[in-house]
């Protein structure tokens, strides 16, 4: 069962098509492991088993007749559960709406199926305790456990499709990202996730709802164990969808075909507000020797004014308390901070950075120190640059520790193969101890 619960969904894909594995089995193997962990870590809040299987005979029946449906044809997925899903409960946490069920797909989930991927249910999204924890859990489904230790938080509201990919219950997985939540889940859970540039992927059907007005920051993305599974995802997902306005059509490039080899890349390990962990540094330092080796020209430099990425971001959070004037004076202080960043990126293709500071934090950490937890990555949600998240050490209890790789703007394919270097170099994903 291994070989099918650890593989990649590259890898899957290519066995189902090639005949040497089925969709049923593949689909059978990992609702059974979801069955045999998620007791531990209620990852997976609605499991659609009998249509997951159905979905999977059905896609062996269109093999046998020589119909390949498209690139995921056969594989089984996972969903947060912001995204809506149809006929499936969709309550985002939200009590009211714990019964809940869509009539119709989140854009991004009805391409998955449109891909041939084969739905197997949703997972828990995590919320930050407004009483004074940290990332508690969920009003309607409780809290959800890591992976690598039961009592620590797998993240932030990605957190259940990080750890339920992990685990091996999910080959992939669809999030969403305002202030780091797919790349803190994914760094926590030892996993690849990427946050799109703004306005790569339709965020139609993510409830909470968002639009190019209302609230910039959050995107949609892809999350696995394998950097290429993010690649072979991403295209599946992005493009206009004529609903939300915020997207547009740019081109997407391959990873595969960027040459690393010359490109410049900029290393921080602190950014003036959160003090990474010796392991963390030690992470981040691994991973740009590994680039070094690999002909990238590496060089320590900071960008100018990230130091105010926690304020700016505090005065988007309280902006419906603001006064007309103060709303007017943040947007100046974003728009100036942009501009400061992308003067920045004038010289170089990839930024290499922490994720946070410390490894999955323990479920009873204080707000105060889940606040800075964030503080990395919500500079790019600022700038919205595309983001991959790639496992590149690990800390003296044997928690997963990430890196950030950030690339300018539309530059995915950039970001994808650095990140793929690394864990190429460093080991990527290791399974947990469940």
């Amino acid at each position: 069962m291994h070989d099918l619960i650890y593989a990649s969904a590259t890898a899957l894909a290519q066995a189902i098509r090639a005949k040497g594995a089925s969709s049923e089995e593949v689909v059978d193997a990992h609702l059974r492991r979801i069955e045999a962990v998620n007791p531990r870590l209620n990852a997976v809040v609605q499991l659609a088993a009998d249509s997951a299987r159905a979905q999977a005979r059905e896609a062996d029946a269109a093999l046998a007749r020589g119909e390949v449906k498209g690139p995921l044809h056969g594989v089984p997925f996972t969903v947060k559960d912001w995204l809506e899903t149809e006929g499936l409960i969709c309550a985002a946490g939200f009590p009211e709406r714990a019964d809940f069920v869509p009539k119709r797909d989140a854009t991004v989930v009805a391409r998955m199926r449109a891909a041939g991927a084969v739905l197997l249910g949703k997972t828990n999204a995590l919320l930050m305790d407004p009483t004074g924890g940290g990332a508690a859990g969920n009003p309607v489904y409780g809290r959800t456990n890591n992976p690598y230790d039961l009592s620590r938080t797998p993240g932030y509201s990605s957190g259940g499709e990080a750890a339920i990919i992990a685990a091996g219950g999910s080959p992939l997985g669809l999030g969403s990202d305002s202030g780091g939540s797919i790349r803190i889940p994914a760094h926590c859970c030892g996993i690849v996730g990427l946050r799109p540039t703004t306005g790569r992927v339709p965020s139609t059907g993510h409830f909470p709802r968002i639009g190019a007005l209302s609230d910039p920051r959050t995107q949609v993305g892809p999350m696995a164990r394998f950097v290429e599974d993010l690649a072979l995802t991403l295209p599946v997902i992005s493009g206009v969808d004529w609903r939300d306005s915020s997207v547009i059509p740019m081109p997407l490039g391959g990873p595969s075909d960027v040459e690393i080899a010359g490109l410049r890349a900029a290393v921080y390990t602190k950014d003036g507000i959160a003090s990474p962990t010796p392991d963390t540094i030690e992470a981040v330092t691994a991973a740009a020797g590994a680039l070094s080796d690999a002909g990238l020209a590496v060089e320590e430099a900071r960008p100018r004014r990230i130091e105010e990425t926690y304020e700016i971001t505090l005065s988007y959070w309280r902006r419906r308390h603001l006064t007309g004037e103060e709303i007017d004076r943040s947007l100046f202080e974003w728009d100036r901070f942009r501009r400061a960043m992308l003067s920045f990126m004038e010289s170089y293709d990839v930024v290499l950075c922490p994720v946070c500071e410390r490894p999955a934090m323990p479920h009873d950490a204080t707000a105060d120190r889940a606040a800075r937890d964030v503080s990395y990555t919500l500079t790019y949600s600022l700038t919205g640059w595309p983001c991959a998240v790639v496992r590149a050490g690990t800390s003296p209890e044997g928690l997963p520790i990430g890196v950030q790789v950030v690339a300018r703007p539309w530059r995915e394919d950039v970001a994808l193969a650095v990140a793929r270097h690394i864990e190429t170099a460093l080991g990527g994903w290791q399974p947990p101890p469940l």
